[in-house]
């Protein structure tokens, strides 16, 4: 349980795919412990057969869960990660939009991959529609290998959609490795809802595939990399939440690993500490 003082005054959150082996209950009380105040949990799959985890309404797990978060003065910001492709349906995604209400989220993250424009906008209008009923907002992450490949495309489609519970979500490989710049950012920042800091080193991949695998496997713990995550924090300015997203490789303990996304979250708010 988090005593008095245990925490950082900086609100930073971290996403369940930095330790997406800990079951829900066991990440939060990780979490808690390496410094974070808020964290994200993984209730869809991201792609077949990705790892996730269900909460069911009035299921034991949720019910463990929000013990837990109370425990650990911890509450839960975001639930992913829902793919609006071709086939997506809204209504189908309910009883997780359900599940995300009823353990206090209050985001959900979505990517966009459907050539067919129209078609994406409808469905992304009425998945907002679908969570604005439940108290909850939804957040466009771009991503480039997805339709919505750039910052741009997303901004595009929060315009066309005019949801007023619908936000950006900024990943820092996402946005940087796919033309965002700080200047693209500082414009559109009213829009943008949700950072999500994490490093990289080197050229940037030119193939999905590369791309797939720096973004799965090649993150770097903040301010161990290259791209100008303090800038993207103050263009911020507390406008945006903010959390960390680096998957955990190898077999680093993931209790460790969190201390240490949490630490370099850290120093990037407070620069030679």
């Amino acid at each position: 349980m988090v005593t008095p003082g245990s925490r950082s005054e900086q609100q930073i959150g971290v996403a369940h795919f930095s330790a997406i082996s800990l079951a829900p209950s066991d990440f939060a009380k990780a979490a808690a412990g390496a410094g974070f105040s808020r964290i994200g949990l993984r209730l869809n799959p991201a792609f077949p057969g990705a790892p996730h985890y269900e909460l069911p309404v009035g299921g034991r797990a949720a019910e463990e869960l929000k013990a837990v978060l109370r425990g650990e003065a911890l509450e839960v910001f975001d639930i992913e990660f829902f793919v609006i492709d071709p086939s997506f349906n809204a209504s189908s995604r309910e009883p997780i939009v359900a599940a995300a209400a009823n353990i206090g989220a209050r985001r959900l993250s979505v990517c966009g991959d459907d050539p067919e424009r129209s078609r994406l906008q409808s469905n992304f209008t009425e998945f907002c529609g679908l969570a604005s009923g439940y108290g909850l907002a939804v957040d466009i992450e771009n991503m480039g290998w997805r339709t919505v490949r750039t910052f741009a495309d997303s901004v595009d489609l929060l315009k066309s959609s005019g949801a007023s519970n619908a936000g950006a979500l900024v990943d820092g490989v996402h946005f940087f490795r796919n033309s965002g710049t700080l200047t693209s950012l500082r414009d559109e920042i009213d829009r943008v809802k949700h950072i999500q800091l994490c490093d990289v080193i080197g050229p940037a991949p030119s193939t999905a595939e590369a791309m797939i695998a720096e973004a799965r496997g090649k993150r770097l713990a903040p301010g161990e990399g290259e791209l100008p995550l303090g800038e993207l924090v103050a263009i911020a300015n507390g406008a945006a939440s903010i959390s960390v997203e680096v998957p955990l490789s190898g077999s680093v303990d993931a209790e460790e690993h969190l201390k240490r996304l949490f630490e370099g979250a850290l120093r990037i708010f407070k620069p030679g500490q």
